[in-house]
């Protein structure tokens, strides 16, 4: 080897000859510290913007995600003055962000770069709506979410003295957060912003049932009653006073909480159905149906797809009806297969979780070949609380980031003699694998920044999350599941709801429907019971536009992949295109499809 002040000689020299390649030899150093300072300023950012999420609302941006760092708040982003912060803090961010320059960063940091300035963008797009006024309903809402926390099997694990504190912070944090939820809707009810009354008389039995005679009968302190025995005495026992202690301060501020729900929000809670009732209600409606889809979509537009969507299925559907042994009118087949008790073989919850994993082997054994990018955290299949069973839809938790629990798909089974058999390869799709488990868990696995590793509960990526969950439904014809005709039903089915969804969510919100017109609809299109129709129009009432994510979603991923077909021919195959749907991350739908279309030149190679 050379000296090295030989090379520098002989490279010096060469640069005097070269009056271009002196200059760029200087500007050389100079631009590669600029990218770095670039991409230094946009991580400190990144993280920055999850930290101020995960602590304004840190059950919702980070435990609902698994990231156990901040499960010893619950947040307080219903206080005026918190909230006002909040958005404070997103616009200095976003000042912050057009000082970073976009070409001196590498291509996975441009994507964080575009992604910050989406989410930035999303969460102040809905500042001038006061959602605050609504912090209650009987879908979602904090104190019901910490009594299921209390079981120690979801997202908030209950395993070590640690675990147990955080929780404990948790319940003593409550009841300030009950009496700022009581400030705002007795506000809302001066605005005018109230929940609709079927929504409060739902929330009432919830509310009321969360109360206790004594501490030891609270679900606030039921983890003393399951303490793992590797605790010492002496943790056992300051654990217990303190759980006591904390619940006895809790319980009057759910007593009320319930008498306020009881004497004067149900009395002041409207006639009215959709979100248009609302003071500024059409512009906060076509918000959140640019929030939940990512797309700048109408309701009109909305519920015309819906529409559409529904006359397609439907004639899917009468196919079916010979096989399934129904010789009737179209219109009463999805009611027959409801009430038929062959498709209804259960005498027990196990038998249904039998069920469920008897799928599970199957799909495992199918996703090879459709699959190579596939997450190393397991996937668990467990029954819905009590607490929310009566109310709650099948749905799913992601793993925590550091493994401590795994992913978990709940299923709600109130009655299993009533469970039918004929959704659950759809819904093991949908909830489990490839659905949400593959996109939740992978995220947990990729090297991104925080903000986008938790990124699969916020409502404004429920686009890219549910309408991937939804699309993982359709490969059961192609893992041949859907040969059953009885599954495949099932699995139409689920296409229904998705597109009725469509359909009441927009006519609730936007065109005037009532809830009893909604919930009609639903019984007769998707042939649900009038009792499940309610539970799900009564969703949709709390939560607008997020319904709609579904399909908006799932049609935009088999519009991608119907392209990609197209144009790769003989290049294309399954596992490279959910590879690239799957391999960023949550997305919105303009930057999945614009991914995709890079994926798609690239593979074709350069033109002739």
């Amino acid at each position: 080897m050379l000296p090295s002040r030989f090379s520098t000689a002989v490279l010096a020299a060469s640069l005097l000859a070269s009056p271009l390649a002196f200059t760029q030899a200087l500007a050389a150093p100079a631009a590669k510290q600029q990218a770095s300072q670039a991409s230094r300023q946009l991580a400190q950012l990144a993280n920055d913007f999850h930290v101020a999420r995960a602590r304004f609302d840190p059950l919702l941006f980070a435990t609902a995600n698994g990231d156990p760092r901040y499960n010893d708040q619950i947040g307080m982003a219903i206080s005026p003055a918190v909230r006002a912060r909040q958005f404070a803090t997103y616009r200095q961010m976003q000042k912050r962000l057009a000082r970073i320059p976009r070409v001196q960063l590498a291509d996975q940091e441009q994507m964080t770069l575009d992604l910050l300035a989406y989410e930035l963008d999303a969460a102040l797009a809905l500042a001038p709506f006061p959602e605050h006024l609504l912090p209650l309903n009987h879908f979602d809402n904090i104190p019901s979410t910490l009594a299921n926390y209390a079981g120690g099997t979801g997202s908030q694990p209950l395993g070590t003295v640690k675990q147990y504190q955080d929780y404990l912070s948790r319940v003593r944090q409550l009841a300030p957060w009950i009496d700022q939820a009581n400030a705002n809707m007795r506000e809302g009810i001066q605005q005018g912003i109230v929940q609709p009354k079927p929504i409060t008389q739902a929330m009432l039995p919830q509310m009321t049932a969360l109360r206790s005679a004594t501490a030891e009968a609270s679900v606030y302190y039921s983890p003393i009653k399951r303490m793992p025995a590797s605790f010492s005495d002496d943790d056992k026992q300051r654990l217990a006073r303190d759980y006591r202690a904390a619940v006895e301060k809790l319980n009057p501020a759910l007593e009320r909480l319930v008498k306020f729900l009881e004497a004067e929000y149900l009395p002041a809670s409207r006639d009215s159905t959709g979100w248009s009732a609302l003071p500024n209600g059409d512009a906060w409606y076509k918000a959140r149906i640019n929030d939940s889809t990512t797309l700048p979509l109408t309701p009109q537009d909305v519920h015309e797809l819906g529409l559409k969507e529904v006359a397609r299925i439907s004639a899917q559907m009468q196919t079916l009806m010979g096989k399934l042994g129904y010789d009737g009118p179209a219109q009463a087949f999805p009611q027959w297969v409801r009430d038929q008790k062959q498709f209804k073989p259960f005498t027990s919850e196990a038998e249904v979780l039998a069920e469920y994993r008897k799928i599970y082997d199957t799909v495992q054994a199918k996703l090879p070949a459709y699959f190579t990018l596939v997450p190393k955290s397991r996937l668990v299949v467990d029954l819905e609380p009590e607490l929310t069973r009566a109310t709650a839809s099948d749905h799913y938790t992601p793993p925590a980031a550091d493994g401590s629990h795994p992913g978990v798909f709940w299923a709600v089974v109130n009655d299993p003699k009533d469970y039918s058999r004929t959704g659950m390869a759809s819904l093991l799709l949908h909830e489990g694998v490839p659905g949400h488990h593959f996109h939740a868990a992978l995220l947990k696995e990729m090297p991104l920044p925080d903000f986008r590793m938790f990124s699969t509960e916020n409502q404004n990526n429920a686009a890219y999350t549910e309408g991937w969950a939804l699309y993982s439904e359709t490969l059961g014809k192609d893992f041949g599941l859907y040969e059953d005709p009885v599954w495949y039903y099932g699995h139409l089915n689920a296409e229904m709801l998705r597109a009725v969804r469509l359909v009441v969510d927009t006519g609730m919100h936007a065109l005037g429907w009532s809830r009893e017109k909604a919930i009609a609809y639903m019984v007769e299109k998707q042939g649900v019971s009038e009792a499940r129709a309610k539970n799900q129009i009564e969703r949709y009432m709390v939560w607008p536009a997020q319904a709609l994510s579904y399909k908006v979603g799932s049609l935009k991923i088999l519009e991608l992949r119907d392209k990609a077909q197209r144009e790769l021919g003989d290049k294309f195959n399954y596992p490279d295109f959910h590879a690239v749907v799957l391999g960023d991350g949550t997305l919105p739908l303009p930057l999945l499809e614009a991914r995709v279309n890079a994926w798609i030149a690239r593979t074709k190679g350069p033109a002739m």
